[in-house]
Protein backbone atom coordinates (compact mmCIF):
# COMPACT_ATOMS: atom_id res chain seq x y z
CA UNK A 1 0.00 0.00 0.00
CA UNK A 2 0.95 4.08 -0.97
CA UNK A 3 2.77 5.58 2.13
CA UNK A 4 0.42 8.37 1.05
CA UNK A 5 -2.51 6.24 1.86
CA UNK A 6 -1.78 5.00 4.52
CA UNK A 7 -1.33 8.38 6.64
CA UNK A 8 -4.44 9.36 5.02
CA UNK A 9 -6.05 6.21 7.12
CA UNK A 10 -3.98 6.69 10.08
CA UNK A 11 -5.32 10.48 10.21
CA UNK A 12 -8.83 9.45 9.93
CA UNK A 13 -7.99 6.68 12.87
CA UNK A 14 -6.68 9.32 15.30
CA UNK A 15 -9.81 11.93 14.32
CA UNK A 16 -11.94 9.50 15.48
CA UNK A 17 -9.94 8.30 18.26
CA UNK A 18 -11.93 8.49 22.13
CA UNK A 19 -10.38 8.41 25.21
CA UNK A 20 -6.68 8.33 26.02
CA UNK A 21 -5.97 5.00 25.08
CA UNK A 22 -7.36 5.67 21.77
CA UNK A 23 -5.48 8.17 21.11
CA UNK A 24 -2.20 6.48 22.78
CA UNK A 25 -2.64 3.74 20.32
CA UNK A 26 -3.30 5.97 17.52
CA UNK A 27 0.04 8.15 18.44
CA UNK A 28 1.95 4.82 18.86
CA UNK A 29 0.53 3.80 14.93
CA UNK A 30 1.59 6.87 13.85
CA UNK A 31 5.03 6.67 15.76
CA UNK A 32 5.18 2.99 13.80
CA UNK A 33 4.45 4.22 10.41
CA UNK A 34 6.97 7.25 10.68
CA UNK A 35 9.07 4.26 11.23
CA UNK A 36 8.64 2.30 8.38
CA UNK A 37 8.54 5.33 5.95
CA UNK A 38 12.30 6.18 7.46
CA UNK A 39 12.86 2.31 7.02
CA UNK A 40 11.46 2.04 3.17
CA UNK A 41 13.47 5.67 2.28
CA UNK A 42 17.06 4.48 3.53
CA UNK A 43 16.63 1.19 1.67
CA UNK A 44 15.03 2.16 -1.75
CA UNK A 45 14.51 6.15 -1.53
CA UNK A 46 17.88 8.39 -3.26
CA UNK A 47 21.26 8.20 -2.00
CA UNK A 48 20.93 11.92 -0.82
CA UNK A 49 17.87 10.67 1.88
CA UNK A 50 19.31 7.42 3.29
CA UNK A 51 20.99 9.21 6.46
CA UNK A 52 18.16 11.29 7.16
CA UNK A 53 15.67 8.54 6.60
CA UNK A 54 17.50 6.38 8.98
CA UNK A 55 17.55 8.62 11.60
CA UNK A 56 13.85 9.25 11.47
CA UNK A 57 12.91 5.27 11.90
CA UNK A 58 15.90 5.21 14.73
CA UNK A 59 13.72 8.37 16.24
CA UNK A 60 10.22 6.60 15.64
CA UNK A 61 11.33 3.76 16.64
CA UNK A 62 12.26 4.53 19.84
CA UNK A 63 9.09 6.47 20.09
CA UNK A 64 7.04 3.16 19.52
CA UNK A 65 9.21 1.67 22.42
CA UNK A 66 8.26 4.89 24.73
CA UNK A 67 4.47 4.85 24.06
CA UNK A 68 4.39 1.15 24.68
CA UNK A 69 6.04 1.09 27.85
CA UNK A 70 4.29 4.28 29.16
CA UNK A 71 0.38 3.43 27.96
CA UNK A 72 -1.94 0.82 28.51
CA UNK A 73 -3.36 2.31 24.88
CA UNK A 74 -0.28 1.66 23.21
CA UNK A 75 -0.89 -2.00 23.09
CA UNK A 76 1.03 -2.81 20.03
CA UNK A 77 -2.30 -4.55 17.99
CA UNK A 78 -1.90 -4.86 14.11
CA UNK A 79 0.32 -2.22 12.66
CA UNK A 80 -0.97 -0.31 9.93
CA UNK A 81 2.79 0.48 8.37
CA UNK A 82 3.29 -3.13 7.84
CA UNK A 83 1.12 -2.56 4.81
CA UNK A 84 3.77 -0.03 3.42
CA UNK A 85 4.65 -1.28 0.18
CA UNK A 86 5.44 1.69 -1.84
CA UNK A 87 6.11 5.17 -1.94
CA UNK A 88 5.02 7.37 -5.17
CA UNK A 89 5.44 10.49 -4.14
CA UNK A 90 8.24 10.74 -1.11
CA UNK A 91 7.91 14.42 -0.54
CA UNK A 92 3.87 14.21 -0.51
CA UNK A 93 4.22 11.62 1.75
CA UNK A 94 6.62 13.20 4.28
CA UNK A 95 4.45 16.07 3.83
CA UNK A 96 1.41 14.26 5.18
CA UNK A 97 3.63 12.10 7.65
CA UNK A 98 4.28 15.35 9.24
CA UNK A 99 0.43 16.59 9.92
CA UNK A 100 -0.41 13.44 11.34
CA UNK A 101 2.50 13.90 13.52
CA UNK A 102 0.92 17.30 14.28
CA UNK A 103 -2.28 15.88 14.83
CA UNK A 104 -0.74 13.05 17.56
CA UNK A 105 0.86 15.50 19.56
CA UNK A 106 -2.04 17.86 19.61
CA UNK A 107 -4.38 15.07 20.57
CA UNK A 108 -1.56 13.40 23.11
CA UNK A 109 -1.27 17.26 24.71
CA UNK A 110 -5.07 17.19 24.88
CA UNK A 111 -4.98 14.19 26.98
CA UNK A 112 -1.88 14.71 29.16
CA UNK A 113 -3.68 18.63 29.94
CA UNK A 114 -6.66 16.18 31.19
CA UNK A 115 -4.79 12.92 33.11
CA UNK A 116 -4.80 13.94 36.72
CA UNK A 117 -2.37 11.43 37.66
CA UNK A 118 0.96 12.96 37.45
CA UNK A 119 3.08 9.69 35.99
CA UNK A 120 0.44 9.24 33.39
CA UNK A 121 0.70 13.14 32.65
CA UNK A 122 4.11 13.03 32.66
CA UNK A 123 4.05 9.62 30.00
CA UNK A 124 2.11 11.57 27.74
CA UNK A 125 4.29 14.88 28.06
CA UNK A 126 6.95 12.25 26.60
CA UNK A 127 5.32 11.21 24.22
CA UNK A 128 4.59 14.81 23.15
CA UNK A 129 8.40 15.51 22.79
CA UNK A 130 9.05 11.72 21.05
CA UNK A 131 6.32 13.24 18.21
CA UNK A 132 8.56 16.74 18.05
CA UNK A 133 11.35 14.87 17.29
CA UNK A 134 9.85 12.88 15.10
CA UNK A 135 8.55 15.59 13.24
CA UNK A 136 12.13 17.28 13.43
CA UNK A 137 13.49 14.27 11.16
CA UNK A 138 10.88 14.51 8.76
CA UNK A 139 11.28 18.55 8.36
CA UNK A 140 15.03 17.48 7.98
CA UNK A 141 14.06 14.91 4.78
CA UNK A 142 11.97 17.13 3.59
CA UNK A 143 14.83 19.76 3.29
CA UNK A 144 16.98 17.27 1.44
CA UNK A 145 13.30 16.36 -0.92
CA UNK A 146 13.98 20.32 -1.74
CA UNK A 147 10.83 21.15 -0.25
CA UNK A 148 10.25 22.35 3.26
CA UNK A 149 7.51 21.58 5.02
CA UNK A 150 4.40 24.00 4.74
CA UNK A 151 3.04 26.35 7.27
CA UNK A 152 5.91 25.34 9.40
CA UNK A 153 8.10 28.13 11.21
CA UNK A 154 11.99 27.57 11.21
Amino acid sequence: MDATALVEAARHALAHARGAGDVAEEAWQAQALAEAVGGHLSLYGPAELKDAALSLGETAGRACAGLHRHHAGARGGPVRAARLSRMRDPAGALRALDALLAEAGAALLAVACALEDEQAHAGCVDAVDAVSESREEVARLLGRCGRPVLGRAG
